[in-house]
């Protein structure tokens, strides 16, 4: 028998990967949208549906980024009205730890949970930059260095807030003195139907990786083959027990794309066109902008690679993170150009592309198996490039196949998150 797959539904509509121009693509803030999306995922018996966060509208060269989603309402109050058109599905918010309060966000999530019958999930994530800074109160920011040192306490001080409520129902105060929080008195919300909400970190970096096997349920990660998959799994799951904790305490679910075809050649034609939308000339140099970190509105988007080093430091870009050494990244976008003969928007399209698995029903079924049973993955989160019926092939035609292998369950069995994830109960720490 294969090991059981556990699959998420991340709605799109919050980067320049969904395909706009699309008839088919609806609005990315109408509650129909999310409510669509969701009741689709349930009805394929997903575990959770997934939310994102922006904290600020991102900015390129001095301007809104016009390929970036304008609105984005906020995750938590989406997911409180979902819980009343949903039964079992799990209700995952983003929610950054830099920028908000643990006895805040612990009533938020906590009430989240009560709603939903102990469905809900917070993701975990950090903010180092002052730009998204500038729309909070302390109008600052952290040290890299000291974002994950935040977010380790926040995460202690929450669940101390959550375990301040006994199991029978019986309330105490609370007290937690740190580094970083110095907070007391007594929570208002009774222990949920999980005990604890589920956590979900998202990250790749040795320090997240770190924070993941010391604190979460569930890494949200990318990885783009089976081989870096299994090196990732090895890595973070060896880390757990130096935290007394169990392999299957952590689930692992990078992120994905899916398309399906009637036949394998059809769905990678697919996957080429949509990859072409979404990687628009225009779109294509402003990629390459955040790389190089200067205007190159002048270069052939369908021409070579800019010939000019980039600019260290630059700011051209607000709100959006600058992955690694830009003449290192250069570099390897000049080998591989060189290499596949590839233009500045096909390097783009080359390189940009999230883990995908493309092909018939029985092809996509057949390797989704395969990355977990060879311990590349847990499960996945499904990130569609369309807003909201992107699921519907996976749902329709792929999930059916891995129901009758046995791969992916035919009926939720429980009514919690955590039971979807086999994950159980936290053990009162009162």
């Amino acid at each position: 028998m294969p090991r059981p797959m556990h699959l998420a539904a991340h709605f799109p509509g919050v980067n320049n990967t969904t395909v706009w121009a699309d008839p088919r693509s609806r609005s990315q803030i109408d509650f129909s949208s999310f409510e669509q999306l969701a009741r689709t995922a349930e009805r394929g018996k997903f575990d959770f549906f997934f939310l994102a966060e922006g904290l600020r509208l991102r900015e390129h060269n001095g301007r809104i980024h016009d390929l970036d989603v304008v609105g984005r309402p906020e995750s938590l109050t989406v997911l409180n009205a979902l819980a009343a058109v949903t039964e079992r599905l799990g209700l995952a918010a983003t929610v950054n730890a830099t920028f908000n309060e643990p006895y805040e966000l612990a009533r938020r999530i906590a009430t989240l949970d009560h709603l939903s019958g102990g469905r809900a999930a917070w993701n975990v994530v950090t903010s180092s930059d002052a730009f998204t800074g500038e729309n909070f109160r302390r109008g600052g920011y952290l040290d890299r260095a000291d974002r994950y040192t935040r977010a380790a306490e926040f995460v202690a001080t929450t669940r101390e807030l959550w375990d301040s409520w006994t199991p029978d129902g019986v309330s105490r105060p609370f007290a937690h003195e740190g580094p970083q929080f110095t907070v007391s008195g007594e929570f208002t919300v009774p222990r949920s139907p999980q005990g604890h909400p589920v956590v979900i970190q998202a990250g790749d970096s040795s320090e997240g990786r770190e924070f993941a096997a010391s604190a979460a349920d569930i890494i949200f990660t990318r990885h783009g083959t089976l081989e870096a998959g299994r090196d990732f799994y090895a890595d973070v799951k060896g880390r757990l027990a130096a935290y007394g904790r169990e392999a299957d305490s952590l689930k692992i679910m990078p992120g994905v794309t899916v398309v399906v075809g009637d036949n394998d050649a059809e769905a990678q034609e697919k996957a080429a066109e949509i990859r072409r939308q979404q990687v628009s000339p225009q779109n294509a140099i402003l990629a390459a902008e955040q790389i190089w970190g200067t205007d190159l509105s002048a270069y052939d988007p369908d021409g070579p690679l800019p010939d000019i080093d980039p600019v260290p430091d630059s700011e051209i870009t607000q709100g959006r993170v600058r992955h690694g050494d830009p003449f290192a990244v250069v570099a390897r976008w000049r080998a591989l150009a060189e290499a596949k003969g590839l233009s500045l928007r096909g390097t783009v399209i080359e390189t940009t592309t999230r883990q995908s698995f493309i092909g018939s029903p029985g092809t996509v079924a057949a390797e989704l198996t395969a990355f977990v049973d060879q311990r590349a993955a847990d499960g996945f989160i499904l990130v569609p490039h369309l807003t909201p019926g992107g699921l519907d092939d996976v749902v329709d035609r792929v999930v059916p196949l891995l129901q009758e292998t046995g791969a992916f369950r035919s009926e939720y069995t429980g009514s919690t998150l955590r039971s979807h994830l086999g994950l159980p109960e936290p053990v009162w720490k009162g």
